[in-house]
């Protein structure tokens, strides 16, 4: 699986106790100077950039040949650093409290950009990475990389979390098609359990935050985007009638042993796990809902399914007439220092070129919201019509709630949301989990 989503939790937990910290200035590590150039034409023959971010495995070799492909072009030296352990904020926040920040680093929270915007840690966007933001992406995914009214990040890769996965052998063998409807899904996870599948749905609750994800996919079609915006920014109470609504909607899943077997057993599944039971050679279940990045565990040595074969996708579903809305998550490129080859980097990472580089290497699983991308970069049909659903939505969509919240609600292991939904999942009740998450949340300080 990918570890950049797999640490999106550990992003989130550190990210707001460490910019508290982050009061040191920052130093610039820029190299010598040549006679390379930058696309804009500045030289950087000799200079020497560093880069920190959280990825490993086939995401990091993608993300090398895009920097391999930039020193190539100007003459640069770009060095990238997976943090230790994946804490790729807990790194990040040592190395600017200690004065040492790597030139730049790559970010899964918007907030944390505004943070350490509001902290004077980061560098605004030069002219060039502002037009090559604005030619390549909807005019959102700037917004999200942008604090104060100026623009400071890249985004780098995306995640549609607006999708669900399924086993194309046991919808075959139940003889249905995949749901446009929610109470399509319901009824589709009944005859699978007729067909003879043992847990229709599979649901990942070890990690809480699978199941903020699956709220928040609910949240938006059955509250709408203005009532989404509120309850991200806690401009309206958890125990608002809006999320009951929610709730309540999730429980005809989530509180129903036919399609997701024991709540009590479905809290103790991690997210790899819940993917493996749908596609392992002997699965236990055909349905799992999560992101895009579902694609890279599905083709680990356990599962023996082809992504687009065996291994199929759909859109969440509609929820009372809904209008089609994607959910997103993101990573953003940002510059902590003035290297003089930092801000050519980032307006190389916002190029198509460099898009191409990152979704095509081999086993990088990478999803590009570049909308000058062609599909065909892709390796398969199904990464390129995911990438399609989330450049052709345009502004339609809305970042990932629990990673705009603080972290210490919205990213906190068995505890605060990710905890509160997790007992929601086994108890059911709703008026409780409502109760407890406003707690929760106004223990907190909030934008």
């Amino acid at each position: 699986m990918s570890l950049k989503m797999r640490n999106l939790a550990v992003t989130a937990i550190a990210a707001t106790s460490l910019l508290s910290v982050a009061a040191c200035g920052s130093s610039s590590s820029s190299g010598d100077s040549g006679s390379g150039s930058s696309p804009s034409g500045q030289s950087l023959k000799g200079v020497s950039f560093t880069i920190l971010g959280q990825w490993t495995g086939g995401e990091q070799d993608a993300f090398q040949a895009v920097i391999d492909a930039f020193d190539k072009k100007t003459g640069a030296k770009g060095t990238y650093t997976p943090a230790a352990g994946g804490d790729e904020a807990g790194v990040l926040g040592t190395k600017v409290a200690g004065g040492t920040p790597p030139d730049i680093a790559v970010l899964s929270l918007p907030g944390a950009i505004a943070q350490y915007a509001s902290a004077n840690k980061i560098q605004p966007a030069s002219a060039a990475v502002q037009s090559a933001v604005s030619a390549n992406f909807a005019t959102e995914w700037g917004t999200l990389a942008s604090a104060g009214g100026k623009l400071y990040g890249v985004p780098v890769d995306a995640s549609d979390k607006s999708t669900v996965w399924y086993n194309a052998k046991a919808f075959t063998n139940a003889g249905i098609t995949p749901p446009a409807t929610w109470d399509d899904l319901i009824k589709a996870g009944k005859t699978l359990s007729a067909s003879g599948v043992q847990v229709p749905i599979s649901v990942g609750g070890g990690d809480g935050w699978t199941l903020t994800d699956w709220f928040e996919n609910v949240y938006l079609r059955t509250a709408g985007v203005d009532l989404y915006d509120k309850l991200t920014k806690h401009q309206i109470p958890w125990t608002d009638p809006s999320v009951a609504t929610a709730l309540t909607t999730l429980k005809q899943i989530w509180g129903d042993p036919e399609l997701i077997g024991s709540p009590a057993a479905a809290v103790k599944v991690p997210f790899t796990s819940s993917v493996d039971n749908v596609f392992k050679k002997t699965p236990t279940s055909a349905i799992v809902y999560e992101a895009s990045f579902v694609a890279t565990t599905i083709t680990s040595d356990k599962n023996p399914a082809k992504v687009g074969t065996d291994a199929k996708v759909f859109p969440f579903p509609s929820i009372n007439g809904s209008a089609p809305v994607s959910e997103a998550a993101g990573d953003f490129a940002v510059a902590f220092t003035p290297n003089k080859a930092a801000q050519p980097f980032l307006a190389y990472l916002a190029s198509p070129e460099a898009a191409k580089i990152l979704v095509s290497t081999s086993g990088s699983g990478f999803l590009s919201v570049n909308k000058n991308l062609a599909n065909s970069a892709y390796p398969d049909a199904t990464s390129g019509d995911l990438a399609k659903q989330l450049v052709d939505v345009g502004n339609n969509f809305r970042f990932d709630m629990s990673d705009q919240a603080p972290a210490a609600f919205g990213g906190t292991p068995n505890k605060t949301e990710w905890g509160d939904l997790q007992t929601f999942l086994v108890n059911g009740n709703v008026a409780a989990a409502q109760q407890q998450l406003e707690k929760d949340a106004k223990s907190v300080k909030w934008n």
